[in-house]
């Protein structure tokens, strides 16, 4: 007599991903600190080009961003990689829901991201930046909701690439620069020309960057605190819609 094993749900297909995909990120920490080593050259170069004394006030929240932005949209590169050695296939066949495949990856890209701004903080702390702790927690909260979609586009551009490692990083590199600069996370944007103001309200990273500088520096109760938490609450759910017919459809 065959026994029949009990239905799983969605909450805990998803826990199993996240937990499987965290696996190696908590075997090899020192791939969280890695991914750090750009936005630290970034902070030593520029910041002391920026006037004035709150410079760092200004410039920290915003390479917090960046080493967000490095490193979630670089993750799809993982499944690439599964996707190449077979390993993606067998998670495919199994009972585990398809959606909860792209939702635990996504979940995961929290948990180094919160690592790597901690950091980041704590590097940048003793040369003056001050640190609003409880603004600080909102924002990583903010920059989480940030994470998952951006993973998820990240999960998503790699079941298009498939076998084709070089189209994957041909558009991640692509994008990621222009997004970067456009969002003002190295050089205020106010003094520039018409056109890159325009294109720069078009970018929803913009926005992000915008509420961490508010939230970290105290600022909590601003209305450009509202504004990036609806960009990247619009960029998750845009990542998880997206994500979750790609891995269907895989």
């Amino acid at each position: 007599m065959t026994t029949l094993s009990a239905p799983t749900t969605l909450a805990g297909d998803t826990i199993t991903v996240f937990l499987r995909e965290l696996r190696p990120v908590l075997r090899n920490p020192f791939s969280v600190i890695f991914t750090m080593v750009q936005p630290l050259f970034f902070l030593a170069l520029f910041a002391p080009l920026l006037p004035g004394d709150s410079s760092l006030q200004w410039f920290v929240p915003g390479i917090v961003v960046m080493s967000c932005l490095f490193g979630t949209s670089a993750t799809g590169s993982n499944l690439l990689f599964e996707m190449q050695t077979g390993s993606h296939e067998r998670m495919l066949v199994s009972p585990l829901r398809r959606s909860a495949l792209i939702v635990g990856r996504a979940l995961k890209e929290i948990v180094p991201m919160v690592a790597q701004a901690i950091l980041l903080v704590l590097v940048t702390i003793p040369f003056g930046f001050t640190l609003n702790p409880l603004g600080a927690v909102l924002g990583l909260l903010v920059l989480s909701v940030f994470c998952v979609g951006l993973g998820s586009l990240s999960y998503t551009l790699a079941l298009a690439s498939k076998n084709s490692e070089w189209m994957f990083w041909g558009v991640q590199q692509t994008l990621i620069f222009p997004l970067l600069l456009l969002a003002g996370m190295m050089l205020p944007l106010e003094g520039g020309p018409a056109w890159l103001l325009t294109m720069s309200r078009f970018n929803p990273l913009t926005y992000v960057v915008d509420a961490e500088r508010a939230l970290f520096n105290g600022q909590i109760v601003e209305p450009v605190v509202g504004y990036g938490l609806i960009s990247a609450g619009a960029v998750a759910a845009v990542g998880l819609l997206v994500g979750t017919r790609a891995i269907r459809r895989a």
